[in-house]
This record gives C-alpha cells, sequence and structure tokens, in this order.
C-alpha cells in the first residue's frame, strides 16, 4: 500500500474544485423545480449520506421543517449553504 501526502495546497484546490462541481450540478438542467425537498432528494442532490444529512440539521447548519415525520428542505436554504461554503 502506498502512502501519497498532499499539502495544504492541494487539499484546497480539491476543495474549491469540489464545491464548484456541487454548485454545477445544483445550476443543471437537472435541479428540481419544487421549493421543497425531502431527504431523499437532498441527499440526490449533493450525493451525501443520510448520516451526513442528519448532521447537517443537527449542528443547525441546514434549516429544515418537519410535517408528519417528513423533513423539508428549502432549496433556496441549499443553494445559500453551498455559497457559504463556497467563500470559507
Amino acid at each position: 500500500m502506498q502512502i501519497e501526502i498532499l499539502s495544504k495546497e492541494e487539499l484546497l484546490q480539491f476543495k474549491s474544485e469540489l464545491i464548484q462541481e456541487i454548485k454545477q450540478a445544483i445550476k443543471s438542467d437537472d435541479a428540481p423545480a419544487k421549493q421543497w425537498l425531502r431527504s431523499s432528494e437532498v441527499r440526490t442532490l449533493l450525493k451525501i449520506s443520510s448520516g451526513t444529512l442528519q448532521n447537517l440539521r443537527i449542528k443547525g447548519i441546514l434549516p429544515y421543517e418537519k410535517i408528519g415525520g417528513i423533513f423539508y428542505y428549502a432549496y433556496s436554504d441549499i443553494v445559500q449553504l453551498l455559497g457559504e461554503i463556497g467563500n470559507s
């Protein structure tokens, strides 16, 4: 097994590229026209696990509404979150 050491600059570049890819995925024609998304739609859109989405809820990073046991997320909040991540 070969171990590769990455520099901080390489990690920052990777972060920037990843954020750009996520933003492009959201802006693409596949982006939902709906104002509110269910958990499964958010996970697919952001390509994250259910545990990661739960952590975003628990930490208050991604606002949500819970109606009848179903979590709903505003599409605008997801876009805003990605903008904040890209600016950090």
